[in-house]
């Protein structure tokens, strides 16, 4: 399985640009700890081929959030959530869901 997490960061931060900085390397140091060592074990889980892409960004309270952004197995999104939980990052809730419909 291949893992991707990709740091969303802000540009918006107020009121100091320095501020922003440092928690955007913030929030990139912590993408690259979740991929390169959290979420190693799943490295095994599934085909080669198999991908998980995980995005983290910032709520509007500076707090870490996670989504799993691709359908991945239900063991392997429990994983996710329990590794991201214990770092103290929470879920990424949004009010739109992505609902694909074919022309059917």
């Amino acid at each position: 399985m291949t893992i991707t997490v990709l740091a969303i960061t802000e540009t918006d931060f107020v009121p100091d640009i320095s501020l922003g900085k440092i928690m955007n390397e913030r929030l990139k140091q912590a993408a690259a700890e979740l991929q390169d060592i959290h979420l190693q074990p799943l490295l095994s889980v599934g085909e080669r081929k198999d991908d998980l892409v995980v995005y983290i960004s910032y709520n509007p309270k500076y707090k870490i959030r996670f989504r799993v952004v691709n359908d991945v197995a239900e063991d392997v999104e429990n994983f996710v959530a329990y590794t991201c939980g214990n770092l103290g990052y929470i879920k990424w809730k949004t009010s739109v869901l992505n609902v694909f419909k074919g022309n059917g």
